[in-house]
């Protein structure tokens, strides 16, 4: 199969509905994997991009609570929020798969396939329990003390150093619901994966991929490899969520985590289908012969779960399922120096930011800061004044120059382009190849690419003489074809610039032949931050106050 031909899988890290996105859940893995996916099918590859709510965290239930709602009522509220936000962005998403009776019996089979190969385990372990209220205690559930980095961690995994906690091991745990009910610790029966006896494939896996991976998230998994795997919980005593279908665990649920992987292969499934690819099973494209390219965009809290925890979950499976090929990790993104938090309401809403800046911008400067290696940081006037000064302007002023260099020129016709200028377009198409292919995938490096481009062709738009016949310095048709090269390679970022051409009939296909001959197209311009989009005052009246 030819990489061209090469099927991909893009997976966004599920959202947890119990809220809507903000700002910096967006700069993250699904922008990230948004403009990756774009990139991929202006290259001509067939790419599914997709995620799923991820219903039956802990989180809905202890978010409900401080909400004065149900837990259900909150999913429904949240997944339409999701959707709407991840709609308003233009990722490539069709939308957000409905978590029915497919998706649970998805889940299940899955899990059932395992429990009859013998994978897992009945454990007896340790786990907080909340005396008064009567209910065992995990993850959402549970906040305390990381025993490893020791700063506060919720149960399952720390958010701060990213190694896990499971079962006890969290210190001086308290009941998120209730504070002062005491926790106690309880013995119970539960099936587990022992993560320990994928060891040695694990080692093979990550010498061969983790060298493709960012420096952060490599150490992490370095980390955990130094030390005895722990075991993956596959059921937990809990009430929200998928019954656990085993006979050793009658009462209990799925371990909410252990979703992820079924949940992915039937996002997958029903995305597929509404596209048009029909399907044989639901797992079809996630097969091992479908030879699919498959990448995770997730955060850096989130690399214990995505990078090991689910790949060891797929390999339970023998040679069934294709693993990822890498692990897109980002760091968190901070807001006017702080970290996003919902419960001080320090936060921007991305639905909210976009009904007031245009989504180009908002998509270029989320790109240009993306917490890619270490946290960065976002505040609404350095996004006013940055894409005004940075992108706006020179952009608009390109236009501006394109259209003069082409005034005297014959437009009635395609304009021929010579060798030079398509040993130049090349040239600019290598260097954004190398911001947009993995493993050196990188939103910030395009976004500074782009800018760099911008004030290049100006200066060669100013050489050009449409009455020279073509002998001038720079001939219109190699303005034109080189103008048109960094238009397809934004487009991934710039979705109402790539519209706009789709429109004129610009092909924005990234391909390394370039044309011996180019029809002639408006360059579009971009809209201004107004004083009343950028301005701190107007955005805080449409989120009802300062969030800081």
């Amino acid at each position: 199969m030819s990489d061209q031909a090469r099927p991909a899988i893009v997976i966004a890290a599920t959202p947890t509905s119990n809220g809507d996105l903000h700002v910096g859940h967006m700069a993250g893995p699904y922008l990230s994997g948004d403009i990756y996916a774009r990139y991929l099918r202006a290259t001509g590859r067939p790419v599914i991009y997709t995620t799923c709510t991820d219903d039956s965290q802990s989180y809905v239930v202890s978010t409900a609570h401080r909400r004065g709602t149900t837990p259900q009522e909150l999913v429904e509220t949240s997944t339409a929020k999701i959707e709407r936000s991840l709609a308003a962005m233009g990722t490539l998403m069709v939308g957000l798969p409905p978590i029915d009776d497919r998706y649970r019996r998805t889940v299940v089979d899955f899990l059932m396939e395992l429990h009859a190969a013998g994978r897992f385990r009945l454990r007896t372990v340790r786990l907080p329990y909340a005396r008064n209220a009567g209910a065992y205690l995990y993850d959402g559930l549970v906040t305390g003390t990381c025993p490893v980095c020791l700063t506060g961690s919720c149960g399952g995994a720390c958010e701060s150093c990213g190694h896990p906690n499971n079962f006890d091991e969290l210190l001086d745990p308290k009941y998120t619901i209730d504070p002062s009910d005491p926790v106690v610790y309880r013995e119970h029966e539960i099936l587990v994966l022992p993560m320990e006896e994928y060891r040695e494939r694990l080692t093979s896996y990550y010498a061969a991929r983790t060298p493709r991976w960012r420096p952060h998230a490599r150490q992490l998994i370095g980390e955990l490899l130094a030390k005895p795997l722990p075991d993956i919980p596959i059921t937990i005593p809990g009430t929200w969520g998928i019954g656990a279908p085993f006979p050793e665990t009658p009462g209990q649920i799925v371990y909410p985590w252990v979703e992820a992987m079924p949940a992915s292969i039937y996002s997958t499934w029903w995305t597929a289908t509404q596209l048009g690819r029909n399907t044989a099973g639901t797992d079809e494209h996630w097969r091992a012969e479908r030879g699919a390219e498959l990448v995770y965009f997730h955060g850096f809290d989130n690399v214990y779960h995505w990078g090991l925890m689910d790949l060891v979950m797929l390999l339970a499976h023998g040679d069934r399922y294709i693993t990822p090929e890498n692990n897109v990790c980002n760091e968190f993104y901070d807001l006017d120096g702080e970290k996003f938090s919902t419960s001080r309401n320090h936060l921007i809403w991305s639905a909210d930011l976009l009904a007031e800046v245009p989504r180009d911008l908002v998509r270029f400067y989320l790109a240009l800061t993306a917490p890619e290696f270490q946290r960065t940081n976002f505040t609404r006037d350095a996004l006013a004044a940055t894409t005004t000064r940075r992108l706006v302007e020179p952009w608009n002023a390109l236009a501006g120059s394109v259209a003069l260099a082409l005034v005297d020129v014959d437009t009635s016709g395609n304009l021929p382009t010579t060798e030079q200028g398509r040993q130049r377009a090349v040239a600019m198409l290598k260097r954004f190849r190398l911001c947009y292919d993995l493993p050196s995938f990188s939103l910030g490096r395009a976004a500074e690419t782009v800018l760099v481009q911008l004030a290049r062709l100006r200066a060669l738009a100013d050489k050009v003489d449409g009455r020279s016949n073509g002998h001038s310095p720079v001939a219109p048709g190699d303005l034109l074809l080189e103008v048109r090269t960094l238009l397809a390679c934004a487009a991934p970022i710039l979705v109402d610039v790539a519209d706009d051409l789709a429109l004129q009939g610009v092909d924005l296909t990234i391909d390394d032949e370039m044309p011996q001959a180019v029809p002639v197209f408006r360059f579009p311009t971009l809209p201004a931050v107004t004083e009343s989009t950028g301005s701190r005052g107007a955005l805080d009246g449409v989120l009802g106050g300062d969030t800081r």
